[in-house]
């Protein structure tokens, strides 16, 4: 493997279709202002490098970066790759993250609207994330250990796992299928409409109308706090430990509850159960769940 150390590369395609390259040390960046450094490389290893530049990785596989910086001018990062992995590095640039395949991220920093859209495969540990449209249309996404920022994050994805996570997020999970939360805290307004087959499992979800037309919903050993209208014609299997604000018309399942401020059925086929209290005293909330 060759290795490049301590240079810096401003020209156009640096270092285009590189093969077996081990970069360490070097910057991108500089008055030529050119694109796409590594476009079209396969087994590149790049190390505590920075880069100023835009569109630094595209079309490559079988590439890593370890403890690098991607400043906001490097717009569009990573597109059109696959086999990657990231450690330790920021990436601070606008649609970092697009349109890849098998990515693996750990200890990084993410600055970055519109990050992550069409992603196939992506594991992510121990991460900050601040951007809006986060993950947008991605599908089998592993996240251990993140903690994220922004509006309108997870909309479409389907088939993915989220544990030990902190989600503050307006408009999460839209129209997503297929997803397991876990050991989490999702705070934001208008989680999770539209979804399908999702459960949470021991999290705390927090904001206002949360879980409202949703398709085979759980919730296990759940916390609702602040959470107001929530379940509008869902279809819902819940146990929550604590007290809610408000059900509003929940179309079929249970939602067992140690108490419960407001509960409205004001349409005729709100047919989901509520059974209020703990242990023997349980007890359905009125006559019309009986």
């Amino acid at each position: 493997m060759e290795t490049i150390k301590n240079k810096t590369f401003d020209e156009e395609r640096a270092l285009y279709a590189a093969r077996d390259l081990s970069v360490q040390d070097c910057t991108f960046d500089g008055p030529a202002d050119g694109e796409s450094a590594f476009k079209e490389s396969r087994d590149v290893t790049v190390e505590h490098c920075f880069f100023n530049l835009r569109y630094p990785f595209w079309h490559d596989t079988g590439l890593k970066i370890e403890s690098s910086e991607m400043t906001e001018l490097c717009r569009a990062a990573l597109w059109y790759s696959e086999n990657v992995e990231i450690n330790n590095t920021r990436l601070h640039g606008i649609k970092a993250l697009r349109e890849c395949a098998n990515i693996k991220m750990r200890s990084c920093d993410v600055i970055s609207p519109e990050f992550g859209w069409s992603v196939r495969g992506i594991e992510m540990e121990d991460c900050t994330v601040l951007g809006e449209y986060f993950m947008m249309r991605s599908d089998h996404l592993n996240f251990r250990d993140v903690r994220m920022k922004g509006k309108y994050s997870f909309q479409y994805i389907t088939d993915s796992v989220f544990e030990n996570c902190v989600f503050d997020t307006k408009d999460a999970f839209w129209h997503g299928k297929n997803i397991t939360v876990r050991n989490s805290v999702v705070k934001g307004e208008y989680l999770a409409w539209y979804s399908e087959n999702i459960t949470f499992e021991n999290c705390k979800i927090i904001g206002t109308q949360p879980l409202c037309y949703c398709k085979n919903l759980k919730l296990i050993d759940c916390e609702m706090a602040d959470t107001d209208l929530s379940f509008e014609r869902s279809d819902v299997e819940a146990t929550l430990t604590a007290a809610i604000v408000s059900i509003k018309n929940p179309l079929s399942g249970h939602i067992y509850v140690p108490e419960v401020g407001e509960l409205i059925l004001d349409i005729e086929n709100a047919h989901g159960k509520v059974i209020v209290g703990t242990g023997a005293c349980k007890r359905e909330i009125c006559d019309c769940c009986a």
